[in-house]
Protein backbone atom coordinates (compact mmCIF):
# COMPACT_ATOMS: atom_id res chain seq x y z
CA UNK A 1 0.00 0.00 0.00
CA UNK A 2 1.12 3.55 -0.73
CA UNK A 3 1.02 5.51 2.52
CA UNK A 4 2.68 8.79 1.65
CA UNK A 5 4.07 10.74 -1.28
CA UNK A 6 6.20 13.87 -1.38
CA UNK A 7 6.70 15.89 -4.57
CA UNK A 8 9.29 18.64 -5.08
CA UNK A 9 9.78 20.70 -8.23
CA UNK A 10 7.48 18.75 -10.53
CA UNK A 11 5.44 20.80 -13.00
CA UNK A 12 3.32 23.38 -11.19
CA UNK A 13 4.05 21.73 -7.83
CA UNK A 14 6.86 23.34 -5.85
CA UNK A 15 6.43 21.22 -2.73
CA UNK A 16 3.52 18.96 -1.83
CA UNK A 17 2.93 16.08 0.55
CA UNK A 18 -0.04 13.73 0.60
CA UNK A 19 -1.03 10.97 3.00
CA UNK A 20 -2.91 7.96 1.64
CA UNK A 21 -5.05 5.48 3.54
CA UNK A 22 -6.97 2.32 2.90
CA UNK A 23 -10.11 2.39 0.81
CA UNK A 24 -10.99 4.90 -1.88
CA UNK A 25 -9.04 8.15 -2.16
CA UNK A 26 -10.01 10.75 -4.75
CA UNK A 27 -7.97 13.71 -6.00
CA UNK A 28 -9.87 16.64 -7.39
CA UNK A 29 -9.04 20.18 -8.36
CA UNK A 30 -9.52 22.72 -11.06
CA UNK A 31 -8.10 22.16 -14.52
CA UNK A 32 -4.39 23.00 -14.51
CA UNK A 33 -4.06 22.69 -10.75
CA UNK A 34 -1.61 19.80 -11.05
CA UNK A 35 -3.64 16.63 -10.66
CA UNK A 36 -1.77 15.13 -13.59
CA UNK A 37 1.54 15.77 -11.80
CA UNK A 38 0.44 13.50 -8.96
CA UNK A 39 -0.15 10.70 -11.45
CA UNK A 40 3.13 11.56 -13.20
CA UNK A 41 4.96 11.22 -9.89
CA UNK A 42 3.51 7.74 -9.42
CA UNK A 43 4.59 6.84 -12.96
CA UNK A 44 8.13 7.95 -12.05
CA UNK A 45 8.10 5.76 -8.94
CA UNK A 46 7.03 2.92 -11.23
CA UNK A 47 10.24 3.30 -13.25
CA UNK A 48 8.75 5.22 -16.19
CA UNK A 49 11.03 7.20 -18.48
CA UNK A 50 12.08 10.53 -16.99
CA UNK A 51 11.20 13.72 -18.88
CA UNK A 52 13.25 16.82 -18.08
CA UNK A 53 10.37 18.92 -19.40
CA UNK A 54 8.38 17.96 -16.29
CA UNK A 55 10.88 19.69 -13.97
CA UNK A 56 9.46 22.91 -12.54
CA UNK A 57 10.72 26.03 -14.27
CA UNK A 58 13.70 27.41 -12.35
CA UNK A 59 14.23 24.22 -10.31
CA UNK A 60 17.42 22.18 -10.60
CA UNK A 61 15.59 18.91 -10.22
CA UNK A 62 12.29 17.22 -9.50
CA UNK A 63 12.12 14.73 -6.64
CA UNK A 64 9.37 12.21 -5.93
CA UNK A 65 9.46 10.20 -2.71
CA UNK A 66 6.98 7.44 -1.93
CA UNK A 67 6.54 5.34 1.20
CA UNK A 68 5.12 1.82 0.79
CA UNK A 69 4.05 -0.96 3.13
CA UNK A 70 3.66 -4.64 2.23
CA UNK A 71 1.74 -6.01 5.21
CA UNK A 72 -1.59 -5.84 3.39
CA UNK A 73 -0.61 -7.45 0.06
CA UNK A 74 -0.89 -11.12 -0.82
CA UNK A 75 1.90 -13.62 -0.18
CA UNK A 76 3.05 -13.77 -3.80
CA UNK A 77 3.42 -9.98 -4.02
CA UNK A 78 5.22 -9.86 -0.66
CA UNK A 79 7.66 -12.55 -1.77
CA UNK A 80 8.33 -10.68 -5.02
CA UNK A 81 8.99 -7.43 -3.17
CA UNK A 82 11.26 -9.17 -0.67
CA UNK A 83 13.33 -10.65 -3.48
CA UNK A 84 13.79 -7.23 -5.09
CA UNK A 85 14.80 -5.67 -1.76
CA UNK A 86 17.33 -8.41 -1.03
CA UNK A 87 18.89 -8.27 -4.47
CA UNK A 88 19.27 -4.49 -4.19
CA UNK A 89 20.51 -4.66 -0.56
CA UNK A 90 17.71 -2.19 0.26
CA UNK A 91 16.55 -1.71 3.84
CA UNK A 92 13.15 -1.15 5.39
CA UNK A 93 12.51 1.81 7.65
CA UNK A 94 12.07 1.38 11.40
CA UNK A 95 8.31 0.98 10.99
CA UNK A 96 8.72 -1.67 8.27
CA UNK A 97 7.90 0.66 5.39
CA UNK A 98 10.06 1.05 2.29
CA UNK A 99 11.01 4.41 0.80
CA UNK A 100 11.39 4.77 -2.96
CA UNK A 101 12.84 7.96 -4.47
CA UNK A 102 13.11 9.14 -8.06
CA UNK A 103 15.07 12.27 -9.00
CA UNK A 104 14.94 13.94 -12.41
CA UNK A 105 17.44 16.71 -13.17
CA UNK A 106 16.72 19.64 -15.42
CA UNK A 107 19.47 18.23 -17.65
CA UNK A 108 17.44 15.04 -18.13
CA UNK A 109 19.55 12.83 -15.87
CA UNK A 110 17.58 10.51 -13.64
CA UNK A 111 18.47 8.74 -10.40
CA UNK A 112 16.57 6.21 -8.32
CA UNK A 113 16.90 5.05 -4.72
CA UNK A 114 15.21 2.19 -2.92
CA UNK A 115 15.50 1.59 0.80
CA UNK A 116 18.50 3.91 1.05
CA UNK A 117 20.36 2.32 -1.87
CA UNK A 118 21.02 3.76 -5.29
CA UNK A 119 19.42 1.50 -7.90
CA UNK A 120 18.59 1.56 -11.62
CA UNK A 121 15.10 2.81 -12.50
CA UNK A 122 14.28 -0.72 -13.66
CA UNK A 123 14.64 -1.93 -10.07
CA UNK A 124 12.00 0.59 -9.00
CA UNK A 125 9.77 -0.85 -11.71
CA UNK A 126 10.35 -4.37 -10.34
CA UNK A 127 9.64 -3.16 -6.80
CA UNK A 128 6.39 -1.32 -7.57
CA UNK A 129 5.07 -3.85 -10.13
CA UNK A 130 3.28 -6.05 -7.52
CA UNK A 131 2.30 -3.04 -5.37
CA UNK A 132 1.15 -0.28 -7.69
CA UNK A 133 -0.88 -0.24 -10.91
CA UNK A 134 -1.40 3.11 -12.61
CA UNK A 135 -4.24 3.35 -15.15
CA UNK A 136 -3.94 6.47 -17.25
CA UNK A 137 -5.09 7.27 -20.75
CA UNK A 138 -2.16 5.31 -22.23
CA UNK A 139 -2.83 2.41 -19.87
CA UNK A 140 -6.39 2.22 -21.15
CA UNK A 141 -5.07 2.00 -24.69
CA UNK A 142 -2.94 -0.97 -23.63
CA UNK A 143 -6.17 -2.87 -23.04
CA UNK A 144 -6.57 -2.93 -26.82
CA UNK A 145 -3.40 -5.03 -27.24
CA UNK A 146 -3.85 -8.80 -27.66
CA UNK A 147 -1.07 -9.63 -25.19
CA UNK A 148 -2.76 -7.55 -22.47
CA UNK A 149 -6.09 -9.22 -23.19
CA UNK A 150 -4.47 -12.65 -22.93
CA UNK A 151 -2.88 -11.63 -19.63
CA UNK A 152 -6.26 -10.48 -18.29
CA UNK A 153 -7.90 -13.78 -19.24
CA UNK A 154 -5.10 -15.79 -17.62
CA UNK A 155 -5.35 -13.69 -14.46
CA UNK A 156 -9.11 -14.26 -14.32
CA UNK A 157 -8.66 -18.04 -14.60
CA UNK A 158 -5.36 -18.24 -12.71
CA UNK A 159 -6.36 -21.30 -10.66
CA UNK A 160 -7.08 -23.44 -13.73
CA UNK A 161 -4.94 -21.83 -16.42
CA UNK A 162 -1.83 -21.24 -14.26
CA UNK A 163 -0.85 -24.91 -13.70
CA UNK A 164 -1.60 -25.78 -17.33
CA UNK A 165 0.50 -22.85 -18.57
CA UNK A 166 3.44 -23.88 -16.37
CA UNK A 167 3.21 -27.47 -17.66
CA UNK A 168 3.03 -26.25 -21.25
CA UNK A 169 6.08 -24.01 -20.70
CA UNK A 170 8.17 -26.93 -19.41
CA UNK A 171 7.22 -29.18 -22.34
CA UNK A 172 7.77 -26.38 -24.86
CA UNK A 173 11.26 -25.69 -23.53
CA UNK A 174 12.24 -29.37 -23.82
CA UNK A 175 10.75 -29.55 -27.33
CA UNK A 176 12.54 -26.42 -28.54
CA UNK A 177 15.86 -27.61 -27.12
CA UNK A 178 15.56 -30.98 -28.87
CA UNK A 179 14.32 -29.37 -32.09
CA UNK A 180 17.18 -26.86 -32.11
CA UNK A 181 19.72 -29.64 -31.60
CA UNK A 182 18.23 -31.66 -34.46
CA UNK A 183 18.22 -28.67 -36.81
CA UNK A 184 21.81 -27.82 -35.92
CA UNK A 185 23.00 -31.40 -36.32
CA UNK A 186 21.24 -31.77 -39.65
CA UNK A 187 22.52 -28.46 -40.99
CA UNK A 188 26.04 -29.10 -39.73
CA UNK A 189 26.26 -32.80 -40.47
CA UNK A 190 28.72 -32.27 -43.35
CA UNK A 191 30.76 -29.80 -41.33
CA UNK A 192 30.79 -32.09 -38.30
CA UNK A 193 31.80 -35.06 -40.44
CA UNK A 194 34.76 -33.08 -41.81
CA UNK A 195 35.73 -32.06 -38.31
CA UNK A 196 35.55 -35.68 -37.16
CA UNK A 197 37.86 -36.72 -40.03
CA UNK A 198 40.37 -34.03 -39.09
CA UNK A 199 40.34 -35.04 -35.45
CA UNK A 200 40.70 -38.72 -36.31
CA UNK A 201 43.65 -38.02 -38.64
CA UNK A 202 45.40 -35.93 -35.98
CA UNK A 203 44.85 -38.54 -33.28
CA UNK A 204 46.20 -41.27 -35.57
CA UNK A 205 49.33 -39.20 -36.15
CA UNK A 206 49.81 -38.59 -32.44
CA UNK A 207 49.10 -42.21 -31.50
CA UNK A 208 51.59 -43.44 -34.11
CA UNK A 209 54.38 -41.43 -32.49
CA UNK A 210 53.06 -42.19 -28.97
CA UNK A 211 54.76 -39.38 -27.04
CA UNK A 212 55.32 -39.73 -23.32
CA UNK A 213 54.93 -36.94 -20.75
CA UNK A 214 58.14 -34.83 -20.56
CA UNK A 215 59.86 -36.89 -23.23
CA UNK A 216 60.94 -33.86 -25.27
CA UNK A 217 62.78 -32.35 -22.28
CA UNK A 218 64.55 -35.61 -21.47
CA UNK A 219 65.70 -36.08 -25.07
CA UNK A 220 67.21 -32.59 -25.17
CA UNK A 221 69.35 -33.41 -22.13
CA UNK A 222 70.35 -36.81 -23.54
CA UNK A 223 71.29 -35.40 -26.95
CA UNK A 224 73.44 -32.80 -25.29
CA UNK A 225 75.33 -35.55 -23.46
CA UNK A 226 75.75 -37.76 -26.50
CA UNK A 227 76.99 -34.87 -28.61
CA UNK A 228 79.92 -34.46 -26.17
CA UNK A 229 80.39 -38.21 -25.61
CA UNK A 230 84.11 -38.46 -26.69
CA UNK A 231 85.23 -35.48 -24.67
CA UNK A 232 83.24 -36.67 -21.65
CA UNK A 233 84.71 -40.17 -21.90
CA UNK A 234 88.27 -38.78 -22.23
CA UNK A 235 87.86 -36.43 -19.28
CA UNK A 236 86.43 -39.14 -17.03
CA UNK A 237 89.09 -41.71 -18.06
CA UNK A 238 91.97 -39.25 -17.55
CA UNK A 239 90.65 -38.32 -14.12
CA UNK A 240 90.23 -42.01 -13.24
CA UNK A 241 93.80 -42.82 -14.35
CA UNK A 242 95.15 -39.89 -12.37
CA UNK A 243 93.56 -41.26 -9.25
CA UNK A 244 93.92 -45.01 -9.71
CA UNK A 245 96.90 -45.11 -12.07
CA UNK A 246 96.89 -46.24 -15.72
CA UNK A 247 95.81 -49.86 -15.86
CA UNK A 248 96.96 -50.51 -19.40
CA UNK A 249 100.33 -48.65 -19.08
CA UNK A 250 101.74 -49.09 -15.57
CA UNK A 251 105.13 -47.86 -16.78
CA UNK A 252 103.66 -44.34 -17.14
CA UNK A 253 103.66 -43.95 -13.37
CA UNK A 254 101.51 -44.47 -10.31
CA UNK A 255 98.21 -42.88 -9.58
CA UNK A 256 97.28 -40.63 -6.68
CA UNK A 257 95.82 -43.55 -4.74
CA UNK A 258 99.13 -45.49 -4.85
CA UNK A 259 101.16 -42.43 -3.90
CA UNK A 260 98.83 -41.66 -0.99
CA UNK A 261 99.21 -45.26 0.20
CA UNK A 262 102.98 -44.96 0.08
CA UNK A 263 102.87 -41.71 2.03
CA UNK A 264 100.64 -43.30 4.66
CA UNK A 265 103.07 -46.21 5.06
CA UNK A 266 106.07 -43.91 5.54
CA UNK A 267 104.30 -41.83 8.18
CA UNK A 268 103.05 -44.85 10.06
CA UNK A 269 106.63 -46.22 10.25
CA UNK A 270 108.06 -43.02 11.76
CA UNK A 271 108.71 -42.70 15.52
CA UNK A 272 107.88 -39.02 15.78
CA UNK A 273 104.38 -38.57 17.32
CA UNK A 274 103.87 -35.29 15.49
CA UNK A 275 104.38 -37.02 12.16
CA UNK A 276 102.33 -40.10 12.92
CA UNK A 277 99.44 -37.82 13.94
CA UNK A 278 99.03 -36.97 10.25
CA UNK A 279 98.26 -40.60 9.43
CA UNK A 280 94.49 -40.47 10.02
CA UNK A 281 94.14 -37.44 7.78
CA UNK A 282 95.94 -39.29 5.00
CA UNK A 283 93.51 -42.17 5.60
CA UNK A 284 90.59 -39.80 5.03
CA UNK A 285 92.13 -38.56 1.81
CA UNK A 286 92.61 -42.14 0.62
CA UNK A 287 88.91 -42.89 1.36
CA UNK A 288 87.79 -39.85 -0.64
CA UNK A 289 90.01 -40.83 -3.58
CA UNK A 290 88.66 -44.39 -3.48
CA UNK A 291 85.06 -43.06 -3.63
CA UNK A 292 85.89 -40.75 -6.53
CA UNK A 293 87.59 -43.58 -8.38
CA UNK A 294 84.54 -45.81 -7.93
CA UNK A 295 82.12 -43.09 -9.16
CA UNK A 296 84.26 -42.32 -12.19
CA UNK A 297 84.30 -46.03 -13.04
CA UNK A 298 80.51 -46.14 -12.82
CA UNK A 299 80.18 -43.01 -14.96
CA UNK A 300 82.42 -44.51 -17.67
CA UNK A 301 80.51 -47.78 -17.67
CA UNK A 302 77.16 -45.90 -18.02
CA UNK A 303 78.23 -43.94 -21.07
CA UNK A 304 76.56 -45.34 -24.23
CA UNK A 305 78.76 -47.63 -26.18
CA UNK A 306 76.35 -47.77 -29.19
CA UNK A 307 77.59 -45.31 -31.81
CA UNK A 308 74.05 -45.10 -33.33
CA UNK A 309 72.32 -44.00 -30.08
CA UNK A 310 72.70 -40.30 -30.91
CA UNK A 311 71.16 -40.80 -34.34
CA UNK A 312 68.20 -42.63 -32.81
CA UNK A 313 67.61 -39.83 -30.32
CA UNK A 314 67.82 -37.17 -33.02
CA UNK A 315 65.29 -39.09 -35.11
CA UNK A 316 62.92 -39.34 -32.13
CA UNK A 317 63.40 -35.66 -31.40
CA UNK A 318 62.41 -34.79 -34.96
CA UNK A 319 59.23 -36.86 -34.62
CA UNK A 320 58.27 -35.06 -31.43
CA UNK A 321 58.95 -31.65 -33.00
CA UNK A 322 56.57 -32.51 -35.84
CA UNK A 323 53.83 -32.79 -33.19
CA UNK A 324 54.75 -29.64 -31.25
CA UNK A 325 54.73 -27.60 -34.46
CA UNK A 326 51.08 -28.59 -35.10
CA UNK A 327 49.34 -29.06 -31.79
CA UNK A 328 51.06 -27.44 -28.80
CA UNK A 329 54.33 -25.81 -27.67
CA UNK A 330 55.54 -28.94 -25.84
CA UNK A 331 54.78 -32.65 -25.62
CA UNK A 332 52.69 -32.31 -22.45
CA UNK A 333 50.50 -29.83 -24.35
CA UNK A 334 50.24 -32.26 -27.29
CA UNK A 335 49.04 -35.02 -24.96
CA UNK A 336 46.43 -32.65 -23.41
CA UNK A 337 45.25 -31.63 -26.92
CA UNK A 338 44.84 -35.29 -27.83
CA UNK A 339 42.73 -35.92 -24.73
CA UNK A 340 40.45 -32.98 -25.61
CA UNK A 341 40.25 -34.15 -29.22
CA UNK A 342 39.15 -37.64 -28.16
CA UNK A 343 36.43 -36.10 -25.98
CA UNK A 344 35.25 -33.86 -28.80
CA UNK A 345 35.32 -36.75 -31.26
CA UNK A 346 33.13 -38.77 -28.95
CA UNK A 347 30.47 -36.01 -29.04
CA UNK A 348 30.52 -35.69 -32.83
CA UNK A 349 28.09 -38.43 -33.53
CA UNK A 350 26.77 -37.64 -37.02
CA UNK A 351 25.53 -41.06 -37.87
CA UNK A 352 22.12 -41.55 -39.46
CA UNK A 353 21.08 -43.61 -36.47
CA UNK A 354 21.73 -40.69 -34.14
CA UNK A 355 19.77 -38.23 -36.30
CA UNK A 356 16.89 -40.68 -36.55
CA UNK A 357 16.83 -41.18 -32.79
CA UNK A 358 16.95 -37.43 -32.21
CA UNK A 359 14.12 -36.86 -34.69
CA UNK A 360 12.02 -39.41 -32.81
CA UNK A 361 12.78 -37.57 -29.56
CA UNK A 362 11.61 -34.31 -31.15
CA UNK A 363 8.36 -35.95 -32.28
CA UNK A 364 7.68 -37.25 -28.77
CA UNK A 365 8.40 -33.83 -27.25
CA UNK A 366 6.17 -32.13 -29.84
CA UNK A 367 3.29 -34.46 -28.97
CA UNK A 368 3.65 -33.50 -25.30
CA UNK A 369 3.47 -29.82 -26.30
CA UNK A 370 0.38 -30.47 -28.45
CA UNK A 371 -1.40 -32.16 -25.60
CA UNK A 372 -0.47 -29.41 -23.13
CA UNK A 373 -1.47 -26.72 -25.64
CA UNK A 374 -4.87 -28.35 -26.27
CA UNK A 375 -5.64 -28.49 -22.55
CA UNK A 376 -4.48 -24.90 -22.06
CA UNK A 377 -6.61 -23.66 -24.95
CA UNK A 378 -9.63 -25.57 -23.69
CA UNK A 379 -9.26 -24.02 -20.23
CA UNK A 380 -8.94 -20.55 -21.73
CA UNK A 381 -12.00 -21.00 -23.95
CA UNK A 382 -14.03 -22.15 -20.97
CA UNK A 383 -12.83 -19.20 -18.88
CA UNK A 384 -13.40 -16.76 -21.78
CA UNK A 385 -17.17 -17.21 -21.61
CA UNK A 386 -17.20 -16.66 -17.87
CA UNK A 387 -15.03 -13.55 -18.12
CA UNK A 388 -17.20 -12.13 -20.90
CA UNK A 389 -20.37 -12.69 -18.86
CA UNK A 390 -18.89 -11.17 -15.71
CA UNK A 391 -17.56 -8.05 -17.47
CA UNK A 392 -20.80 -7.64 -19.44
CA UNK A 393 -22.73 -7.73 -16.16
CA UNK A 394 -20.50 -5.01 -14.74
CA UNK A 395 -20.97 -2.92 -17.88
CA UNK A 396 -24.70 -3.16 -17.30
CA UNK A 397 -24.19 -1.35 -14.02
CA UNK A 398 -22.07 1.31 -15.70
CA UNK A 399 -24.86 2.70 -17.90
CA UNK A 400 -23.93 0.31 -20.70
CA UNK A 401 -26.81 -2.04 -20.05
CA UNK A 402 -27.08 -3.24 -23.64
CA UNK A 403 -23.32 -3.59 -24.12
CA UNK A 404 -21.86 -7.05 -24.42
CA UNK A 405 -18.22 -8.05 -24.20
CA UNK A 406 -17.07 -11.11 -26.11
CA UNK A 407 -13.78 -12.85 -25.41
CA UNK A 408 -12.58 -14.92 -28.34
CA UNK A 409 -9.75 -17.43 -28.15
CA UNK A 410 -8.28 -18.73 -31.38
CA UNK A 411 -4.94 -20.24 -32.45
CA UNK A 412 -2.09 -18.12 -33.76
CA UNK A 413 -1.15 -19.18 -37.30
CA UNK A 414 2.48 -20.07 -37.91
CA UNK A 415 4.49 -17.71 -40.11
CA UNK A 416 6.65 -18.72 -43.10
CA UNK A 417 9.86 -18.65 -41.02
CA UNK A 418 8.24 -19.47 -37.70
CA UNK A 419 10.60 -20.15 -34.81
CA UNK A 420 8.21 -22.57 -33.11
CA UNK A 421 5.81 -24.11 -35.65
CA UNK A 422 3.50 -26.84 -34.44
CA UNK A 423 0.80 -28.76 -36.26
CA UNK A 424 -2.37 -29.25 -34.22
CA UNK A 425 -5.49 -30.82 -35.69
CA UNK A 426 -4.18 -30.26 -39.20
CA UNK A 427 -3.37 -26.57 -38.70
CA UNK A 428 0.09 -25.01 -38.51
CA UNK A 429 0.16 -22.80 -35.42
CA UNK A 430 2.78 -20.81 -33.56
CA UNK A 431 3.67 -22.30 -30.19
CA UNK A 432 4.49 -19.11 -28.31
CA UNK A 433 5.83 -18.76 -24.79
CA UNK A 434 2.27 -18.31 -23.45
CA UNK A 435 0.64 -20.98 -25.59
CA UNK A 436 -0.82 -21.22 -29.07
CA UNK A 437 -3.69 -18.83 -28.38
CA UNK A 438 -4.55 -15.31 -29.39
CA UNK A 439 -7.19 -13.53 -27.32
CA UNK A 440 -9.40 -10.79 -28.69
CA UNK A 441 -11.84 -8.66 -26.70
CA UNK A 442 -14.81 -7.61 -28.85
CA UNK A 443 -17.47 -5.15 -27.78
CA UNK A 444 -21.03 -4.79 -28.92
CA UNK A 445 -21.86 -1.33 -27.60
CA UNK A 446 -25.64 -1.70 -27.79
CA UNK A 447 -28.36 -4.16 -28.64
CA UNK A 448 -28.18 -5.28 -32.24
CA UNK A 449 -24.74 -3.75 -32.82
CA UNK A 450 -22.10 -5.88 -34.45
CA UNK A 451 -19.33 -6.94 -32.10
CA UNK A 452 -16.01 -5.36 -33.08
CA UNK A 453 -12.50 -5.36 -31.58
CA UNK A 454 -12.10 -2.86 -28.75
CA UNK A 455 -9.77 -0.75 -30.88
CA UNK A 456 -12.56 -0.24 -33.44
CA UNK A 457 -15.71 -0.23 -31.35
CA UNK A 458 -14.98 1.53 -28.05
CA UNK A 459 -14.92 5.29 -27.52
CA UNK A 460 -12.70 6.80 -24.86
CA UNK A 461 -15.46 6.73 -22.25
CA UNK A 462 -16.52 3.19 -23.17
CA UNK A 463 -12.93 1.97 -23.02
CA UNK A 464 -12.56 3.50 -19.56
CA UNK A 465 -15.66 1.69 -18.35
CA UNK A 466 -14.59 -1.62 -19.92
CA UNK A 467 -11.26 -1.29 -18.13
CA UNK A 468 -12.95 -0.49 -14.81
CA UNK A 469 -15.39 -3.38 -15.22
CA UNK A 470 -12.48 -5.70 -15.96
CA UNK A 471 -10.55 -4.48 -12.91
CA UNK A 472 -13.59 -5.08 -10.69
CA UNK A 473 -13.96 -8.61 -12.04
CA UNK A 474 -10.24 -9.33 -11.64
CA UNK A 475 -10.03 -7.77 -8.18
CA UNK A 476 -10.81 -11.00 -6.34
CA UNK A 477 -7.57 -12.56 -7.61
CA UNK A 478 -5.28 -9.72 -6.53
CA UNK A 479 -5.83 -8.46 -2.98
CA UNK A 480 -3.96 -5.57 -1.48
CA UNK A 481 -2.37 -3.85 -4.48
CA UNK A 482 -2.73 -0.10 -4.97
CA UNK A 483 -4.70 0.89 -8.09
CA UNK A 484 -4.49 4.39 -9.48
CA UNK A 485 -7.07 5.59 -12.02
CA UNK A 486 -6.49 8.80 -13.93
CA UNK A 487 -9.63 10.14 -15.59
CA UNK A 488 -11.28 6.72 -15.65
CA UNK A 489 -14.57 8.60 -15.84
CA UNK A 490 -13.60 10.55 -18.98
CA UNK A 491 -16.49 10.93 -21.38
CA UNK A 492 -19.23 9.85 -18.95
CA UNK A 493 -21.66 11.60 -16.68
CA UNK A 494 -25.02 11.33 -15.01
CA UNK A 495 -26.04 7.90 -13.77
CA UNK A 496 -22.99 6.29 -15.36
CA UNK A 497 -20.78 8.47 -13.17
CA UNK A 498 -22.62 7.30 -10.05
CA UNK A 499 -22.17 3.70 -11.10
CA UNK A 500 -18.45 4.26 -11.66
CA UNK A 501 -18.22 5.64 -8.13
CA UNK A 502 -20.03 2.58 -6.78
CA UNK A 503 -17.68 0.22 -8.63
CA UNK A 504 -14.62 2.05 -7.42
CA UNK A 505 -15.95 1.86 -3.86
CA UNK A 506 -16.48 -1.87 -4.30
CA UNK A 507 -12.95 -2.26 -5.65
CA UNK A 508 -11.66 -0.34 -2.62
CA UNK A 509 -12.91 -3.13 -0.35
CA UNK A 510 -9.96 -5.31 -1.39
CA UNK A 511 -7.55 -2.69 -2.75
CA UNK A 512 -6.23 0.72 -2.03
CA UNK A 513 -7.79 2.79 -4.83
CA UNK A 514 -6.64 6.28 -5.80
CA UNK A 515 -8.70 8.12 -8.40
CA UNK A 516 -8.13 11.42 -10.17
CA UNK A 517 -11.60 12.60 -11.15
CA UNK A 518 -13.53 15.63 -12.29
CA UNK A 519 -16.94 14.14 -11.50
CA UNK A 520 -18.64 14.92 -8.17
CA UNK A 521 -20.67 11.69 -8.47
CA UNK A 522 -17.38 9.74 -8.25
CA UNK A 523 -15.73 11.96 -5.64
CA UNK A 524 -18.72 11.55 -3.29
CA UNK A 525 -17.86 7.86 -2.78
CA UNK A 526 -14.38 8.62 -1.43
CA UNK A 527 -13.18 7.53 1.99
CA UNK A 528 -10.48 10.21 1.74
CA UNK A 529 -10.83 13.32 -0.40
CA UNK A 530 -7.67 15.18 -1.44
CA UNK A 531 -7.74 18.39 -3.40
CA UNK A 532 -4.98 19.78 -5.57
CA UNK A 533 -5.21 23.57 -5.59
CA UNK A 534 -3.01 26.27 -6.99
CA UNK A 535 -2.05 29.72 -5.77
CA UNK A 536 -0.43 32.74 -7.39
CA UNK A 537 2.29 34.63 -5.52
CA UNK A 538 1.37 37.84 -7.31
CA UNK A 539 4.49 37.76 -9.41
CA UNK A 540 3.11 35.43 -12.03
CA UNK A 541 4.47 32.28 -10.40
CA UNK A 542 1.94 29.53 -9.77
CA UNK A 543 2.33 26.83 -7.13
CA UNK A 544 0.10 23.86 -6.39
CA UNK A 545 -0.34 21.88 -3.20
CA UNK A 546 -2.26 18.85 -1.97
CA UNK A 547 -4.32 18.71 1.21
CA UNK A 548 -7.04 16.52 2.69
CA UNK A 549 -10.53 17.94 3.02
CA UNK A 550 -12.67 18.03 6.12
CA UNK A 551 -16.36 17.13 5.94
CA UNK A 552 -17.40 20.74 5.43
CA UNK A 553 -14.65 21.34 2.89
CA UNK A 554 -15.80 18.29 0.94
CA UNK A 555 -19.25 19.83 0.62
CA UNK A 556 -17.73 23.02 -0.79
CA UNK A 557 -15.47 21.11 -3.20
CA UNK A 558 -18.31 18.93 -4.47
CA UNK A 559 -20.45 22.02 -4.93
CA UNK A 560 -17.66 23.61 -6.97
CA UNK A 561 -17.48 20.47 -9.12
CA UNK A 562 -21.25 20.75 -9.66
CA UNK A 563 -20.84 23.43 -12.34
CA UNK A 564 -19.16 25.90 -9.97
CA UNK A 565 -21.94 26.10 -7.39
CA UNK A 566 -19.67 26.29 -4.33
CA UNK A 567 -20.85 29.75 -3.35
CA UNK A 568 -24.56 28.95 -3.42
CA UNK A 569 -26.85 27.31 -0.92
CA UNK A 570 -28.38 25.26 -3.71
CA UNK A 571 -25.00 23.89 -4.74
CA UNK A 572 -24.07 22.95 -1.19
CA UNK A 573 -27.41 21.30 -0.61
CA UNK A 574 -26.94 19.30 -3.78
CA UNK A 575 -23.42 18.33 -2.65
CA UNK A 576 -24.69 17.21 0.76
CA UNK A 577 -27.40 15.19 -0.90
CA UNK A 578 -24.81 13.56 -3.15
CA UNK A 579 -22.61 12.68 -0.16
CA UNK A 580 -25.56 11.22 1.71
CA UNK A 581 -26.52 9.15 -1.32
CA UNK A 582 -22.98 7.85 -1.63
CA UNK A 583 -22.85 6.96 2.08
CA UNK A 584 -26.13 5.07 1.77
CA UNK A 585 -24.93 3.26 -1.35
CA UNK A 586 -21.64 2.27 0.30
CA UNK A 587 -23.30 0.99 3.46
CA UNK A 588 -26.08 -0.81 1.63
CA UNK A 589 -26.11 -4.16 -0.08
CA UNK A 590 -25.89 -2.48 -3.47
CA UNK A 591 -22.18 -1.77 -3.05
Amino acid sequence: MLTEIRIDGLGVISTATAQFHEGLTVLTGETGAGKTMVVTSLHLLSGARADAGRVRLGAARAVVEGRFTVDDVNDAARAEVTQVLESAAAEQDDDGSIIAIRTVGSDGRSRAHLGGRGVPASVLADFTAPLLTVHGQNDQLRLQRPDQQLSALDQFAADTVGPLLRKYTVHRRAWLDARTELLERTARSRELAQEADRLQHSLSEIDAIAPEPGEDVRIVDEVRRLSDLDSLREAAATAHDALAGPVDSPEEGSGALELLGAARARIDSADDPALTALGPRLGEAIAVVVDLTTELSGYLSDLPSDPGALDSLLTRQAELKSLTRKYAPDIDGVIAWADDARSRLGSLDVSEETLTALAAEVDIAAERVREAARKLSAARKKAAGKLASAVSAELGGLAMGKARLEVEVHPMPAGPQDSAPLTIDGKDVHAGSAGIDEVEFRLSAHSGAQSLPLSKSASGGELSRVMLALEVVLASSDHGATMVFDEVDAGVGGRAAVEIGRRLARLARTHQVIVVTHLPQVAAFADTHLVVDKSDDGKGKVNSGVHALTKDERVIELARMLAGLDDTETGRAHAEELLELARAEKSGAAV
